[in-house]
Order: structure tokens, then C-alpha cells, then sequence
């Protein structure tokens, strides 16, 4: 569940760190990618009973909260949508792990330090395996966004997969999938 981030935004779907996930897990799980580009937490909150009831998932993977803090939405909103999701996803028996953005520094620091202290919050609260930035050395490397400066390339993918992978592989793990590190 997530944006453009995960949708693949601006590169073949093919070639997006969810494709990618797929093609690891070979076939011993099925990957559901209901990321939409431009999606908000409270998008995303209004979709997600929905997608549990039709989908009945193990594993919930969080990655919203870029566009919320992009619009400015108040932390503590982006932060009441996000915990009602942890809430349907556990209510509906699936575990959940977060996935967490930053935004750009031009917002202030203030805003951004209670935009990311929100995922670090969750993770507290829920007791949930975190990925602090799905991003992380890809955001600050040139050859590795796209034009506008938001947007991962194809070449960034493998690299998110890498962030997202060590929390991911001890989730499968607990739920009985035994994955190949690579």
C-alpha cells in the first residue's frame, strides 16, 4: 500500500522495487502492489479495508506519507490515518511493517522532524519493524532520481528492494517463508 514510490512512477512497472520483490520471492509469495501515484494516507485509509478483505495478507507493507507531507498536511492527521491502517491490517490478521519517507528540507525543520518523528512514533507504539527511509542512498544521489528530483529511476530500484529487504525477510520468515537473501 503506498504511492508513487512504489508505483513505479515514471519507469516501467516492471522495473519498480515492488516488481522487483516479486521476481526475489520466486513465486513462493504473491505481491500485491495497490500503490497509486499521488496517493495520501487518507486515501490509502479509505482503500485498505477494502484490499484486506479481497486480498486476506500476511504482511502489510505502509509506504505512504510522502504527499501528505508534501501538501503539508498536519503531522498529527498523517499520523491518526496511519495508525488506522496498522489497525484495520492487524485487526484482519496480517502483520505490518512501515515504510518511512522524509521530505524536503525547504518545509522547515520543525515540520519535518514531526513529519518523521510520526513512522518512528507508530513503530514505537505498534511495536512494528520499520524502514526509516525507503529512500535512503538513492535520494541524494543524482544518477539514481529522476528529473524532477522526487521520483526514484529505474536503476534506484534494486537499491530501495535492499532497504525494504532485511525487515521484509524477518516478516516472511515468521510467517514461514524461508527467502533467498538475494
Amino acid at each position: 500500500m503506498g504511492d508513487s514510490l512504489s508505483a513505479a512512477y515514471g519507469i516501467e512497472a516492471q522495473q519498480g522495487w515492488v516488481s522487483l520483490l516479486q521476481q526475489r520471492l520466486g513465486g513462493k509469495a504473491e505481491v500485491v502492489n495497490a500503490s497509486i501515484s499521488g496517493e495520501t494516507s487518507s486515501g490509502g485509509a479509505n482503500r485498505l479495508p477494502d484490499l484486506l478483505g479481497q486480498h486476506e495478507p500476511d504482511i502489510v507493507l505502509l509506504e505512504l506519507g510522502g504527499n501528505d507531507g508534501l501538501r503539508g498536511l498536519p503531522p498529527a492527521q498523517f499520523e491518526a490515518n496511519m495508525a488506522d491502517m496498522i489497525e484495520v491490517s492487524q485487526e484482519a490478521g496480517a502483520e505490518v511493517l512501515l515504510l518511512g519517507i522524509d521530505i524536503p528540507p525547504n518545509y522547515g525543520q520543525a515540520y519535518r522532524d514531526a513529519f518523521t518523528g510520526v513512522y518512528e512514533r507508530l513503530a514505537d507504539d505498534y511495536d512494528l519493524p520499520l524502514v526509516p527511509f525507503l529512500l535512503d542512498n538513492v535520494a541524494l544521489e543524482d544518477e539514481l532520481m529522476q528529473d524532477d528530483g522526487i521520483h526514484p529511476t529505474a536503476e534506484a530500484q534494486p537499491h530501495i528492494l535492499e532497504n525494504v529487504w532485511p525487515q521484509l525477510a524477518t516478516l516472511l520468515k515468521r510467517n514461514g517463508l524461508q527467502p533467498a537473501e538475494n
